[in-house]
């Protein structure tokens, strides 16, 4: 980032960015999951060693351009300018004038409240960058939890891996603590659904859970880890009850965890020290 910029200056910059990677968030969210699925299918068809599925056009995270999802025109770059463009085309198609979600919008928006919340707290530093980074990839991790109750390995162990490496630097935390968050991130929650498994015969939550705590340990340390998995817990907790007694949601159909696991983790990033504080001197008053 330009090192000339003033601390407002850097935020509105950092901002701005934010919209901008939330419109290809945007694209990660909704291709990335339809890409994995065609993988998985391709790999059955070999593993049965059936006939290749029917060739299609090439679909990834670059090809085909964006377009409306009623009338499959093309976006013009000028109609895909983040949150400025839904409000001047009134949240419709340009050519066939259906509505277009406002979910795409939001998504664009919260990146880059998120991305300013990371700028205010961490100003002009090394770990600015990877923090936003982070910032980024969990709420690509959310929104995907969200639709499909799937936390992607490509998101999730590239970023563990990361926050190991980040720690050879000593940036946030030191190796040592960094792996042994990695180990006791994976392990806390993998005994938790062990032991809900065998007690009632069911599977609690995925295995993408335990992968992304280990994130959060390896980036943060294995102090942080309880914090995260209470504030998760209860922020769970609430919304899930809230869900069946006030909209009636069936108990019985599963709610990602991984939203919650990664909003509390990423308040653990920016104020997780503030809050331990704050927690003590509320036992202590």
């Amino acid at each position: 980032m330009p090192p000339f910029l003033s601390p407002f200056e850097l935020i509105a910059f950092t901002t701005v960015l934010g919209l901008v990677v939330g419109s290809f968030l945007n694209v990660v969210i909704y291709r990335l999951p339809i890409m994995m699925e065609r993988q998985w299918r391709e790999e059955c068809h070999d593993f049965l060693e059936l006939d290749p599925p029917e060739s299609s056009e090439v679909f990834n995270l670059v090809f085909p351009m964006s377009r409306c999802p009623h009338c499959q025109a093309a976006i013009a770059p000028h109609q895909n300018i983040p949150v400025i463009s839904y409000i001047f085309l009134q949240g419709k198609c340009a050519q066939c004038r259906q509505a277009i979600s406002m979910r795409y919008p939001l998504i664009e928006a919260f990146t880059g409240l998120c991305s300013a919340l990371t700028a205010f707290h961490f100003g002009y530093s090394i770990e600015l960058l990877w923090a936003l980074l982070l910032t980024w990839g969990l709420i690509a991790l959310s929104f995907i939890d969200i639709d499909k109750q799937l936390l992607p390995d490509s998101i999730t162990l590239p970023f563990l891996w990361l926050g190991l490496l980040l720690s050879l630097f000593n940036i946030f935390i030191d190796s040592h603590t960094s792996i042994i968050g990695a180990v006791a991130g994976y392990l806390s929650l993998w005994t938790v659904y062990q032991l809900f498994k065998l007690a009632t015969g069911k599977e609690g939550m995925g295995y993408g859970d335990f992968k992304l705590l280990a994130l959060f340990g390896a980036w943060l340390g294995w102090q942080s880890l309880p914090l995260i998995i209470l504030l998760s817990s209860v922020v769970g907790a609430v919304i899930g009850i809230g869900m069946v007694v006030c909209l009636g949601k069936d108990r019985t159909i599963p709610i990602p965890f991984g939203p919650y696991l990664a909003g509390a983790g990423w308040l653990s990033l920016l104020w997780g020290d503030e809050m331990i504080q704050m927690y003590f001197q509320l036992i202590g008053s």
